[in-house]
């Protein structure tokens, strides 16, 4: 079995900004839209809150945001389902839809956070200024060592 392709962390959080954003207008369209715009609002809390490129907020790493997905998920689920507060069947529709593109989405999502600008940077550099400097000490050092001993 192949592996499974794994997209970027930015398009994970420009989907859920386009997710939410779906939802709430969804929402709005309804006779009662509480549910579903909550549940838009909640999506994009999710991917604002995200230390990613697109993160508004930046206060959770990429790990917890994939545990926080899931639990947006059971809500949006839990929300749909739910008998005591009233939504219409096509807010509870959308709702339900809505859970296989971010189903998808979590599943189909490289984790793996960035290394920080100056661990980048020192990755791509070839030649590292101390490497220059210990190679200058060490030939000063040797012709230091060669000059003393023919003068002696």
């Amino acid at each position: 079995m192949a592996e499974r392709a794994m997209r970027p962390f930015w398009i994970h959080q420009l989907a859920e900004y386009l997710i939410g954003v779906a939802l709430i207008a969804q929402g709005l369209q309804e006779k009662d839209p509480v549910v579903p715009a909550v549940a838009g609002v909640l999506v994009l809390l999710n991917a604002a809150i995200a230390r990613g490129p697109l993160g508004a907020f930046k206060w959770v790493g990429r790990r917890l945001h994939r545990w926080l997905d899931l639990v947006v998920m059971v809500v949006i689920l839990v929300a749909a389902l739910q008998p005591w507060t009233p939504v219409p069947p096509g807010g509870r529709l959308i709702m339900l839809v809505i859970l296989v593109p971010l189903g998808f989405l979590w599943f189909y999502t490289d984790w793996a956070e960035r290394p920080g600008r100056q661990q980048r940077r020192a990755d791509r550099a070839s030649i590292k200024s101390e490497d220059v400097g210990r190679s200058a000490g060490r030939m000063a050092g040797n012709a230091f060592k060669t000059i003393k001993k023919k003068s002696q």
